[in-house]
Parts: structure tokens; sequence; C-alpha cells
């Protein structure tokens, strides 16, 4: 069975053919994002699979499902750029890939929280240069910090975990508050309370009409003067000009971030020989009190060998007739 992938650069390759070699699918694969433009590309493939930035929306769902796309299999967990009403509606399936190494992602959260922290990116680039100066490089000790977390599910479970090891103090907020956090010293909270209260603050949540601009104008003016910001989730979570006005005032001490409101037109490409059209990641790269990453929290040998076993067994079992065990639900 031939299987249209979008979005695909040389570690899906390597990743996606080492795990296939047992179930031979087809895969064809294709660098461009999938949108209305490209979806003629899913032409001849029963089944289409693709990443967190391709547009899976009702009109690009309407003509792959006219090319005869039956399976749409997601190399990712979150499925907010998927139109699933207009799915069902087409019988098309929708599978992913529920959890990959949910440590990877909160690792990196606390490795963008050192480094705006430290500034170990600043020292690094002045020790190259011959500047062993260190004005300008003063950060503080993470003890005895409060770390407001917002979505205690894989990920913001393993983000908690680490942070007590700090000696942090832990608030966090969840719909469904988990219970072996609060054994181990996690401290569930209303939300306004947790930005009030919050030294740092890590998003960990999924892209809901609930959590869109969770973080906007209104929602920082509770936070603390100079709190720092990090979003490893979905860019969408922060209000990109709300929180630009923050750090001009001063209000946000630190950003750091590993995805953007605007990142499909951004992220994943070698952008350096062009002019960046974008003037609100433009003027997040300006701050030297930002730090921003393309999206690679997930990126480790481990996360990427989940990711491709996964979206192979959920192809399979669709080729196969089974039951798809990662489908998922409007």
């Amino acid at each position: 069975m031939n299987v249209a992938v979008f979005s695909t650069k040389s570690y899906d390759r390597d990743y996606l053919n080492r795990f296939n070699q047992k179930n031979g699918l087809e895969l064809v694969y294709f660098e461009a994002q999938l949108n209305i433009n490209t979806a003629a590309l899913a032409d001849g493939s029963k089944a289409i699979c693709v990443f967190v930035n391709d547009d899976l929306s009702a009109v690009v769902l309407d003509k792959l499902h006219a090319l005869g796309v039956e399976l749409i299999a997601l190399r990712c967990a979150g499925f907010n750029n998927v139109d699933l009403k207009r799915a069902a509606e087409l019988n098309i399936d929708v599978v992913r890939v529920p959890a990959y190494s949910p440590r990877a992602v909160a690792e990196h959260a606390v490795a963008l929280m050192l480094t705006a922290n430290r500034k170990t990116h600043k020292a690094y680039n002045r020790v190259r240069e011959h500047n062993f100066s260190l004005e300008n490089l003063v950060g503080f000790d993470m003890l005895g910090k409060t770390v407001g977390v917002i979505g205690t599910g894989k990920i913001g479970d393993a983000f908690c975990r680490i942070m007590l090891g700090f000696g942090c103090r832990v608030l966090a907020f969840d719909v469904y508050e988990n219970e072996e956090l609060k054994k181990i010293g996690v401290q569930y909270s209303d939300v306004n309370t947790l930005f009030a209260e919050s030294d740092i603050l890590s998003l960990h949540c999924p892209l809901t009409p609930e959590t869109r601009h969770i973080i906007r104008g209104e929602t920082i003016a509770k936070m603390k003067d100079g709190v720092m910001i990090v979003n490893t989730s979905r860019g969408a979570l922060i209000h990109t000009r709300d929180t630009i006005h923050a750090l001009k005032k001063g209000k946000i001490g630190h950003l750091a971030i590993d995805v953007y409101e605007q990142e499909e037109e951004l992220f994943f490409r070698d952008l350096s020989n062009e002019i960046i059209q974008d003037d609100e990641i433009a003027r997040l790269i300006s701050f030297p009190n930002v730090l921003i990453t393309a999206h690679q929290g997930f990126f480790t040998q481990e996360a990427l060998s989940q990711i491709a076993q996964t979206t192979i067994n959920n192809i399979s079992e669709f080729m196969d007739g089974a039951e798809l065990t990662n489908r998922i639900s409007e």
C-alpha cells in the first residue's frame, strides 16, 4: 500500500525506513508540507503520514477524500491541525503517536529554562571570541523558586518531577489532577493563583479552544514582575503581540520557547539566506532575554524511534484491517 509522507527530512526517512523493513509499506516521501496546493501529491495513496504543521483543514480533507485517502497518520501527539469533525464525516480515520519519550520534551524545557537563566548561550559565544567577561551574565538559583506548570500529562508529569529535584516549589494546574504527583509534593491550585505566585511558568497543555492564548495581556498582568515563561507545547498558547508588549515593559523577564504561533511558515526550514517576513518573530529574536529553538524538544534518538515505530504500526493496523489502537475520535 502506498503511503504519502509529507514534511519529511532526512531523519524522518531514516527512522521510518528502519522500522518499515518488516512491514513492506510503500512509503513515498515529500519534503513539502501538506496544504491545499500540495494535496494532489497524495494521489494513489490510501494513507498519508503528516507532521505538526501540515494543514488538515476541511478543504484539504475534502481534496484528500476525493483522491481516495482513507487514513491520516500523524507523526505526533497533538492533533489541533486536523478538522476531526470533517474527517469523521468523510470516513477518514485519524491516528496519532500518543506518547514518545515525554522526558525528551520535559528535559528540553529544563534546558531552555536553565539557558535563559544562566545565559550559557551568550557565554559560549563570548568565549569563542576570547571574551571571558562575566558582565551581564548573572542568573538566579533555582532552589526555592516557585515553578508553575500548566498541564500535568506525561510531559508535564516528567517536568514536575525534575523541578522537584531542583528543590523548587511546584504549583500545577490541570483539569485532571495527578494523584501521584500530589504524593511527592506537587501542589495543585487554580490558574490565577498559579499565575500570581510563579517565578517560572512552563506550559505543557494541549492547544484547545480553552487554552488558546492562555498567555495574553490579561493573564500576564496577573503574573509577578520579571516572570520567566517557557513553552514547549504549542505556539498558540501564547499571544505573541501581547507577549512582546510585556517584554518591552519588563513584565516578562525571560521568554524561552520551542514553539511559535506562526511557526508553520518558518520552522524545520533553512531560511538563513532569506529575509524573514514575519515581523513578530523578528522582534522576539531581537530581545536579549528571549531564547528560541525551532521545535526540537522531541528531537532525541529515543523519541524518533518511538515516533517511527508507532507510526508504522498504526498504518500496518489499518492495512491489515485490525482495530486502530491509536485512533482519534472527534
